[in-house]
């Protein structure tokens, strides 16, 4: 965008892009959750965003907020720095997968365009980060992705690994020790309809996970 957005409002709409990739609207409490703040302080930054010219959400009361056409350029935009940001870190400076996450959020707002597209290419322009989350391309797009949730596989069903959720550097630790990285290929070996654990075969390496790992891993079935 023409205008340089504070590091306050680009986290506002990144955020908001994750809750209402799929279709929903962000709502208010799901938005203090994310960023650590008072459900009243969202409501106030969000009504402030969606009277700005041109504005950046759509907010109605009660109703939740989606982005605008700018704000969604907008929120591609940082989320295109975090990702390419994190790549480089792993690539290029020897971090692991559970390191980068923080990095990546204190020097996605502060890099250039210059420095973006210097890096883009420094790396061949990968389509995905260290994750497996898609990178928005330098025209701010975001490839299509339709990875399902590995929740939602039961026996004998079949996988590869496409994204995994990037905020826990503890869980990416498990994972890794685990083998459940992307590109990983595995079969669900059982289901307990108990408390949905799943029993998945990675290689010759058998792991039960809850359902706070499965929702948090995303496959593409095979």
């Amino acid at each position: 965008m023409a205008k340089k957005l504070s590091q306050s409002t680009q986290d506002y709409l990144k955020h908001i892009f994750e809750l209402t990739e799929h279709g929903a609207t962000a709502s208010t409490n799901d938005l203090a959750a994310r960023l650590g703040i008072a459900p009243a302080s969202v409501t106030g930054m969000v009504q402030k965003l969606a009277s700005l010219e041109p504005p950046l959400v759509n907010y109605r009361k009660h109703q939740g907020t989606t982005l605008t056409e700018e704000g969604q350029q907008a929120a591609l935009e940082v989320i295109r720095h975090h990702r390419l940001l994190e790549t480089w870190l792993v690539q290029s400076l020897g971090y692991t997968w559970d390191e980068v996450h923080e990095e990546a959020c204190r020097l996605e707002h502060v890099i250039s365009e210059a420095f973006e597209a210097r890096i883009a290419a420094a790396l061949g322009n990968p389509e995905r980060d260290p994750h497996g989350d898609p990178i928005p391309t330098a025209e701010l797009i975001m490839p299509n992705d339709e990875a399902l949730p590995l929740s939602s596989l039961r026996p004998t069903q079949a996988a590869i690994i496409r994204r995994v959720n990037d905020e826990n550097p503890e869980l990416l630790r498990h994972l890794d020790e685990l083998g459940l990285v992307p590109g990983a290929q595995l079969t669900v070996t059982a289901h307990s309809s108990f408390d949905n654990n799943l029993t998945v075969l990675v290689g010759s390496k058998a792991s039960v996970l809850g359902l706070s790992i499965t929702s948090k891993i995303l496959i593409e079935e095979i």
